[in-house]
């Protein structure tokens, strides 16, 4: 993957933290040396369920282009049944990664020009003790290992540090976890 400039598509619904998610590796990008961190979040209604979106540029150098990502190099799907409402991999380049929360097989998908990362982030999220739908904490792991784009290590502190007085080890945990369960390959 070119790291020179990497465009990240978060597609979620309202309540799950794709914002949140999307916000903590930005943040970690800026400190670990990625001049060029934007993010433009896109959703409609904010109600709990409702479909949302977030753009994340991250670039070794300064970004002037403030607008939401039309060809992402990473689609980061929080809800698998969003598969069904919505085209995620509209504008996804060719040789593009798919990170996707599902409870199915990683052989369950065919998606064809692109690579694939799956984990059972829901499940491993309840496992950590957070509440059942909040994935993105573990979403942010099976990011990391799909990409090996920041680190888990980094990640992880960011993480304990946007959640230092919200469960921030059950937080890391469902990262961790994930990380460690995401299947990733064809």
């Amino acid at each position: 993957m070119n790291k020179e400039f990497i465009a990240i598509r978060w597609h979620g619904r309202g309540g799950q933290g794709a914002i949140t998610a999307a916000k903590i590796v930005a943040a970690v990008a800026f400190v670990s040396g990625y001049a060029g961190v934007v993010m433009a979040p896109t959703f409609g209604t904010e109600r709990r369920g409702a479909p949302v979106m977030t753009s994340l540029k991250i670039s070794k150098t300064k970004i002037y282009d403030l607008s939401p990502i039309e060809t992402p190099d990473i689609v980061v799907v929080l809800d698998h049944l969003l598969l069904k409402e919505a085209d995620v991999t509209h504008g996804l380049k060719p040789g593009g990664i798919i990170v996707l929360n599902t409870p199915m097989a990683h052989e369950f998908y065919h998606f064809q020009d692109y690579r694939l990362a799956t984990a059972d982030v829901t499940a491993i999220s309840v496992e950590a003790g957070l509440p059942h739908g909040m994935v993105n904490t573990g979403i942010i792991g099976s990011l990391e290992k799909a990409t090996n784009l920041l680190g888990i290590d980094l990640l992880v502190s960011g993480i304990e540090d946007e959640f230092r007085t919200r469960k921030p080890t059950k937080n890391s945990l469902a990262a961790k976890l994930a990380y460690e369960r995401t299947v990733a390959g064809g």
